[in-house]
């Protein structure tokens, strides 16, 4: 079976080289803002799309340009997990939120800064809780 977006990218330097000006600028905002959130994150491509780790998926950011993201216009930044994940009962393909931006000024960057850095406390949290499960 073929890939459902007609591309595959085999880094995200082609992700990257793929995306189209206006969206690119975007994307390296926000893969910026993350960077400086998480200096020691994983990025690795999942869904044709660049995914952010540190214990387990933390975000990802997912622009219009590549399909079957339900992003219509713009670039989202996604997050995996919300307080939610705590509790054993989650569904595991759930995503917990997304903001989607059309634009550099559409971008709070101290709000998103604050919303990464829940997202890696949330990682965290379910890291510890693990490992009480495990002991």
């Amino acid at each position: 079976m073929g890939n459902p977006q007609g591309v595959q990218f085999g880094s995200i330097d082609e992700f990257l080289d793929y995306l189209p000006e206006e969206e690119l600028e975007i994307v390296l905002f926000l893969r910026k803002i993350i960077l400086e959130c998480m200096p020691d994150l994983k990025e690795k491509l999942a869904y044709n799309i660049p995914f952010y780790y540190r214990h387990s998926r933390i975000c990802y950011i997912w622009p219009a340009s590549v399909p079957w993201g339900k992003v219509e216009k713009g670039v989202a930044i996604g997050f995996c997990k919300g307080d939610d994940f705590l509790d054993e009962t989650f569904a595991t393909a759930k995503f917990a939120s997304k903001l989607i931006f059309t634009s550099l000024k559409e971008i709070d960057e101290e709000l998103l800064k604050q919303e990464i850095y829940e997202a890696i406390l949330i990682d965290e949290k379910i890291v510890k809780a693990r490992r009480r499960r495990i002991q």
